[in-house]
């Protein structure tokens, strides 16, 4: 059993809350627009951190997150990218590696818009976890956490943040 952290466009910035919200994870996992190597740094002192680049993020997150990851957690088959749309909407490139990857697990950010959808066509579950940095167009910055055990994903909790008091 794994407890996974998720957020996605910090845009350099890291929510307080996120050091005890993330505590008792195992892993936090960032779905692009970092920010800058700083904001990684600051969540990968928290726990382990396993991310994508998105598209604000410049050379310097670009050489240490790759675009994608496809990768196994406990026996759940997870595939991470930016910008990936949701059910019904994906964008083609997320579409193109949905089909080839497989995954159980589909993440996404981008749209600073926090969904959990069930697609019951490619047989998996997509989180876009929203934005938890204080730029964007967002008035409440939202973080994830979730169980995964065994083949499960359950006890999803949602944290939510008004965007102001927000940094390091």
């Amino acid at each position: 059993m794994k407890k996974i952290g998720l957020l996605s466009d910090t845009h350099g910035h890291v929510p307080k809350k996120a050091y005890e919200f993330f505590a008792g994870c195992d892993e936090i996992w960032h779905a692009g627009d970092i920010g800058n190597l700083e904001t990684a740094k600051a969540l990968a002192g928290i726990k382990p951190l396993k991310a994508v680049y998105g598209n604000i993020d410049g050379q310097e997150i670009r050489a240490f997150y790759p675009l994608y990851q496809e990768f196994m957690c406990e026996g759940v088959k997870v595939f991470m990218i930016h910008i990936g749309g949701y059910p019904g909407r994906y964008s083609p490139e997320a579409k193109l590696l949905i089909k080839e990857i497989k995954p159980r697990l589909f993440i996404s950010g981008h749209s600073h818009i926090l969904k959990v959808i069930n697609d019951k066509k490619n047989n998996l579950l997509h989180i876009n976890p929203g934005a938890a940095g204080k730029y964007g167009m967002h008035t409440i910055a939202t973080m994830i956490r979730f169980v995964i055990d065994g083949e499960d994903i359950r006890d999803l909790e949602i944290q939510e943040l008004p965007k102001t008091g927000m940094i390091i």
